[in-house]
């Protein structure tokens, strides 16, 4: 809801290289700056922030963007979250556009909580570590635990004074209003028949004498809390939580994402744990790349948070029969969302905490690296030992794995479900292809409840194949070639769109002109791409390439940084800035040669699509009339390809 005057102020005012300074050590190199890159464990930086191009880029794993998707990635925020960050940071006053006074007023509520849900952390964190009953009574407890004091600090822990008042007086003394606190749940009211309505305050701390566990979100705001009992009352819950409201759903909540987001990126690796103390405690043991579903069974909304920062997902719960349970139970939505799942099951009563306590934090970490189970054998192996000779049970539990693996249904997860086929079937000492039959038929039925249009048998089949012969290999290869055709007609686009060919008429006319239409363009987002320029082309608005590399479609800014990037996959050495500043020349001198290359290429193309097509009609030809005129229609074409043949130098082979 940020007008694009507003968004175009912040990016006229950002520095990229100061933005990144501030989480990477950069040293300048050339015309560019270089540094240790934060997305993967490096000693040689090979992290390269360009000025000039807005962009960055890693020789070492590849990510590259702007200065928007670098905050998006490093820090976890969304789009908008990035341009208020940036807007903050330069002093720039965003203008909102109009909204409905619904949305506005439910923005303004989600506010109002957010600032009381971070005026009370900072109540319960003074509490816990100023007064002298947070000292005896909570941190107390905290230490005896075995929390340290960064820990403490890190999670923003707190304790709620015993008096059932404290909180409440305060929050309303700052002016709060209570039907707001009373919608975070940190207030309650009281019983009418338990207090003088007259003369007693109406309100109660639920809290009172618990230590507190701040829950945050993604950008490290307060949504909700845990609250701990430290009294042994069996009519007293050990925790309660945030009732549900605007800002916090719990379903859409890991506890202690907010501070294992770098951590999970770094290590590309998620472990999951079931409490708040076991997340402490293991991010006390180095693991800081550890969140907790906080009791509940996990749900989609919790997958695809850890889903935007890793495909590995390692469950680490007790080794008891509940344990083993709860991790089972999120295993196929896991699957579905294509994260490799493994699991760690500690000994018989043990959790991360106790387990630290006993054996140290460096025990921990070896049993995790050393115990990592494939969820699915575990699942089939435990399966196995329980069905024995039994027909019914075998029959069963076969249905139930190929149910399972019919989750990996990615063409990416193709070799992981193959070789999960392969154990299973020996394991369960039945036949691979059948097996094999029955997943995919599986994996069509899940595609046709999912597909608004019917899914074929060949079509559903295809996530099965494997590019293994040469034919299929070399038809990826020029698959790639094409790809990279598009991105170099994108990159003329933008770059060079602008120049003049002749009078009044520029590159931009040239390529719209040639018949380079959105049917020549395969990759979906540089057809996005050739769409608005277009349409912003044909109703003379200005605009530039900023205007597409900080683009909030975030497949469209990230394409776009790829094109424009810094020429080269091989690492940097000292005469790369020399190299990159010669190739900048070259393309400076022929970006109307570079235009017509890439058309007649794309045009080459489409053409190839039609020679083949009708050499297909002529095969299936069934009269002399049509065998005549697709005879006719082929000496056409050719003599077309040979005419863009030789306007680009191509060798035809027939």
């Amino acid at each position: 809801m940020i007008s694009r005057t507003s968004i175009s102020e912040v990016l006229q005012r950002v520095d990229i290289v100061d933005v990144i300074g501030s989480f990477v050590r950069l040293k300048k190199r050339g015309a560019n700056y270089l540094g240790l890159c934060p997305f993967h464990q490096e000693k040689t930086p090979s992290f390269t922030v360009s000025p000039t191009k807005e962009i960055y880029k890693c020789f070492g794993c590849g990510r590259s963007g702007n200065v928007i998707s670098f905050l998006m990635e490093h820090e976890k925020l969304s789009y908008v979250e990035a341009i208020r960050w940036l807007a903050q940071r330069y002093h720039v006053e965003l203008e909102e556009t109009e909204v409905s006074p619904e949305w506005k007023e439910q923005q303004m509520l989600a506010d109002s909580l957010f600032i009381i849900n971070q005026f009370a952390q900072e109540f319960f964190t003074h509490a816990l570590l100023e007064t002298e009953e947070g000292r005896h009574i909570g941190l107390s407890y905290l230490q005896e635990r075995g929390l340290r004091i960064h820990i403490i600090q890190k999670f923003q822990l707190g304790y709620a004074p015993e008096n059932g008042q404290t909180f409440a007086q305060a929050a309303l003394a700052k002016g709060y209003r209570s039907e707001y606190l009373l919608k975070t749940g940190l207030i309650t009211r009281r019983t009418p028949s338990t207090y003088n309505q007259d003369s007693e305050f109406p309100y109660r701390d639920p809290y009172a004498g618990r230590i507190i566990f701040p829950i945050h979100n993604m950008s490290g705001k307060v949504v909700g809390f845990g609250a701990r009992t430290l009294r042994n009352d069996p009519h007293s819950p050990k925790y309660i939580n945030t009732p549900e409201n605007e800002t916090y759903v719990k379903s859409k909540i890991l506890y202690g994402l907010y501070q294992a987001r770098q951590a999970i990126g770094r290590e590309d690796e998620c472990l999951l744990v079931e409490g708040y103390m076991d997340v402490l405690a293991m991010h006390q043991a180095g693991i800081e790349n550890t969140v907790a579903s906080s009791g509940t069974s996990l749900t989609t909304d919790q997958l695809q948070l850890i889903r935007k920062l890793t495909r590995h997902l390692t469950i680490v719960y007790d080794g008891d029969a509940a344990g083993i349970k709860a991790a089972q139970r999120g295993m196929d939505l896991a699957l579905e969302q294509g994260l490799d799942v493994r699991l760690v099951l500690l000994p018989d009563g043990e959790d991360p905490d106790s387990f630290v306590h006993k054996h140290g934090a460096q025990a921990l970490r070896e049993f995790i690296a050393t115990n990592k189970k494939d969820i699915i054998l575990f699942q089939l192996e435990t399966a196995v030992a329980g069905a024995s000779d039994n027909i019914e049970k075998k029959s069963a539990l076969i249905n139930q794995i190929a149910a399972t693996l019919a989750h990996l249904h990615d063409s990416t997860d193709f070799l992981r479900r193959q070789e999960y086929i392969r154990r299973c079937s020996q394991l369960l000492h039945i036949d691979e292809q059948g097996l094999t039959s029955l997943v995919n038929k599986l994996i069509r039925e899940q595609l046709q409840r999912k597909s608004p249009s019917p899914i074929t048998r060949s079509e559903g089949e295809m996530l099965a194949q494997t590019p293994e012969d040469p034919q299929q290999a070399n038809a990826l290869l020029l698959l790639q070639q094409d790809q990279q055709q598009e991105k170099g007609l994108i990159k003329i686009l933008l770059k060079y769109g602008h120049l003049p060919l002749k009078e009044n008429y520029t590159i931009a006319d040239f390529i719209f002109n040639q018949g380079v239409q959105l049917e020549l363009i395969d990759h979906p987002v540089a057809k996005l791409i050739m769409l608005e320029y277009q349409q912003l082309y044909e109703k003379h608005q200005t605009f530039d390439l900023r205007y597409f590399l900080y683009h909030e479609n975030q497949e469209i800014s990230q394409f776009v940084a790829e094109v424009l990037n810094l020429q080269s996959d091989e690492p940097l050495s000292d005469k790369w800035e020399q190299r990159f500043q010669l190739q900048i020349q070259r393309e400076q001198d022929i970006p109307i040669d570079q235009a017509i290359q890439t058309v007649h290429h794309l045009k080459m193309r489409k053409l190839k699509k039609m020679i083949a097509d009708n050499l297909r009609e002529l095969q299936q030809a069934q009269t002399e009339e049509d065998l005549l005129r697709g005879i006719q229609l082929h000496q056409q074409l050719k003599a077309l390809e040979k005419q863009l043949a030789d306007a680009t130098g191509t060798v035809i082979y027939h």
